[in-house]
C-alpha cells in the first residue's frame, strides 16, 4: 500500500495541463522523517520552468475568468468528492512525507475538502450592486472581478489544507494559479493537481512547480509583471522578502505569517476541560503549526494540578511511525526542526526551567521528538520568544489579570491566542484586550473553513476561509452611467 501510494503520484511538473520534465532534468528527493529514508524524487525546477507555469496561467486567465460561476462552483464540488473518496490514500501520502499519524492526516482530509465545498459554494455568490448617486444624476454599478494570475506559496505542516485553502477561493474567484508547495511535502499537491484535473479544470489554470530553489524561482516571478496576487503562508522572516519584492508591481498580497500563541488559564477555568484544550492546542501536528499554544500561562492557584494533570496527558502519549496503529506523536519534519526543539529545552533548563516529562534526543532514526513539559520558565528563556514548532509544553505563573494579558501580548505576533474561565465577564472582557487575530475561548481548536483564518501584527495581512475569503482573489470595478 505504501509503494503503491507514493508510486501512483505524478512526479514531474505540472504546467499547462501537462506533466513535464524540468528544464535542468535535476530531481529532488522527498524524505520520510519517521525512518530518514527517500519515498523518491520529484522534477526539481528552475527559474525558467517557473516563468513557463507564470505564462500558462496567463494564458488561460481570460478563460477562466469568463467561465460560468456555477462551471467552476461544480469542478471544485466535484474534487470535494473525489479527495472525500480518496481519504486512506491522501492520508497515507501525508502521513509518509510529513510525518503526522493517520488519524491526524484523515482529519486533515476531511478539513482541506471541505475549503473546496466552502469555497464552491462561495463561487456562485460573488455579487455587485447598484444605486443611485447622491445628486441623483449618474447611476453607481459596481461588479467584482478575479485580481488575475496568482502565485500561491504553501507550506510543509499541512500538505492538503495549506493548498485547498488558498486555492479553493483562487479557482472560485476566476483567477489562474501557479502552486510553489514547500520541497518537503510535494506529493500532497500533485496528487491534488491530478484530482482536479479529473475534476474538469481546463488546461493552465492551476500550474505546478516544486523547487529547492525557491528564492531563484519566485522573486523573478513576483518582480516581472505578470503575476497579480501572491498568497503566502510561512515564516514572518520570509514574508517580509516577499512583500519587499511584491513592492516593484504592486502585488496584492495575503500573508499568513508566524505564530507565538499565549494559552492562559485562569483560577476559576474547569481543569478538564483547560487540559484537553491545551492538548489540542499544543499537539495538534506535533506541534508544528503557527497557532500552536506556545507559551502556556497559568494562575498560580491552580498551576501545580494544571502542570501535573498535562504532564500526565503528555507522558501517556505513544511516539512513533505515524503509519503504526497507536500511534499519537509522529516524527518532526526534519533534523533541523528537531535540533531546535531540543535547543530550546536544552536553553530553558540552563536557565532554571524543570523538565516534567520528556526533553531527551531519542535514540534511533527517525525525527522524532518525545511530549515535553517544562515549568519555571524564566524571563530570558529563548523559548518565550521563539516559535517552537515541536511537541514542547512551556509552563509560566500569573495572578492577576491584567499581568497575563500584558505577558499574552508581549510579543511581535498575533495569530491566535486561548484562554480558559467560566467567568463570561472575564473571557469576553480579555478576549477583546487579547492582540490576536482568532481567539480559542475555552477550546484549543481555532481553525474552521467557515471562520476567517489569519492574524494582526507581524502574523499577517488578509484573510483566509469563511465568507471574507473569497474577497482576497476579487477586485471591485465601479461604472459610472449619467442618467438625465
Amino acid at each position: 500500500m505504501t509503494t503503491t501510494v507514493v508510486r501512483d503520484v505524478p512526479k514531474q511538473l505540472f504546467i499547462g495541463g501537462s506533466w513535464q520534465d524540468g528544464e535542468s532534468g535535476r530531481t529532488l528527493p522527498v524524505d520520510n522523517p519517521a525512518t530518514g529514508e527517500v519515498l523518491c524524487r520529484v522534477a526539481d525546477a528552475s527559474p525558467a520552468d517557473g516563468q513557463r507555469a507564470v505564462e500558462a496561467a496567463v494564458a488561460a486567465q481570460a478563460a477562466w475568468a469568463a467561465t460560468a460561476p456555477r462551471t467552476r462552483s461544480e469542478i471544485l464540488r466535484r474534487a470535494y468528492d473525489l479527495i472525500i473518496a480518496r481519504t486512506e490514500d491522501l492520508a497515507l501520502l501525508m502521513t509518509l512525507e510529513m510525518g503526522k499519524p493517520l488519524a491526524e492526516a484523515r482529519a486533515e482530509v476531511a478539513y482541506g475538502a471541505e475549503f473546496f465545498r466552502w469555497f464552491s459554494e462561495e463561487a456562485v455568490r460573488i455579487d455587485g450592486g447598484m444605486m443611485t448617486a447622491p445628486d441623483g444624476k449618474n447611476r453607481l454599478l459596481v461588479s467584482r472581478q478575479p485580481v488575475g494570475p496568482c502565485l500561491l506559496i504553501t507550506p510543509w505542516n499541512f500538505p492538503l489544507a495549506m493548498g485547498t485553502r488558498k486555492i479553493g477561493p483562487a479557482l472560485a474567484a476566476g483567477c489562474t494559479i501557479v502552486l510553489k508547495p514547500a520541497p518537503q511535502t510535494p506529493l500532497t499537491s500533485l496528487a491534488l493537481a491530478a484530482i482536479l484535473t479529473e475534476a474538469g479544470l481546463p488546461d493552465g489554470v492551476l500550474n505546478i512547480v516544486t523547487t529547492t530553489d525557491a528564492a531563484g524561482v519566485v522573486e523573478p516571478l513576483l518582480r516581472g509583471g505578470k503575476i497579480r496576487k501572491l498568497s503566502f503562508t510561512g515564516s514572518t522572516g520570509v514574508g517580509r522578502i516577499l512583500l519587499a519584492q511584491c513592492a516593484d508591481t504592486v502585488i496584492r498580497t495575503s500573508m499568513e505569517l508566524g505564530g507565538n500563541a499565549p494559552l492562559i488559564v485562569f483560577d476559576d477555568a474547569d481543569l478538564d476541560t483547560a487540559v484537553e484544550g491545551t492538548m489540542v492546542a499544543k499537539m495538534r501536528n506535533m506541534g508544528e503549526s503557527c497557532c500552536a499554544a506556545n507559551r502556556i500561562f497559568v494562575h498560580t492557584a491552580v498551576a501545580e494540578e494544571f502542570a501535573q494533570r498535562l504532564t500526565a496527558r503528555m507522558a501517556a502519549l505513544t511516539v512513533g511511525d505515524g503509519t503504526q496503529p497507536g500511534t499519537d506523536v509522529g516524527p518532526l519534519i526534519d533534523t533541523v526542526g528537531r535540533s531546535k526543539a531540543h535547543d530550546l529545552v536544552q536553553d530553558a533548563v540552563k536557565r532554571g526551567a524543570t523538565v516534567l516529562t520528556g526533553g531527551e534526543l531519542p535514540s534511533g532514526p527517525g525525527c522524532f521528538y518525545p511530549p515535553t513539559v517544562l515549568t519555571g520558565i524564566t524571563p530570558d528563556a529563548a523559548i518565550i520568544d521563539t516559535e517552537i514548532f515541536g511537541p514542547v509544553a512551556a509552563l509560566r505563573t500569573f495572578t492577576t489579570e491584567d499581568e497575563a494579558v500584558a505577558a499574552a501580548n508581549d510579543t511581535e505576533f498575533g495569530l491566535a491566542s486561548y484562554l480558559f474561565t467560566q467567568n463570561l465577564d472575564r473571557a469576553l472582557r480579555v478576549a477583546e484586550r487579547l492582540e490576536s487575530g482568532m481567539i480559542g475561548l475555552n477550546t484549543g481548536l481555532v481553525s474552521n473553513p467557515a471562520a476567517p483564518f489569519g492574524g494582526i501584527k507581524q502574523s499577517g495581512l488578509g484573510r483566509e476561509g469563511g465568507t471574507v475569503g473569497i474577497d482576497e482573489f476579487l477586485e471591485y470595478k465601479y461604472i459610472a452611467v449619467p442618467v438625465s
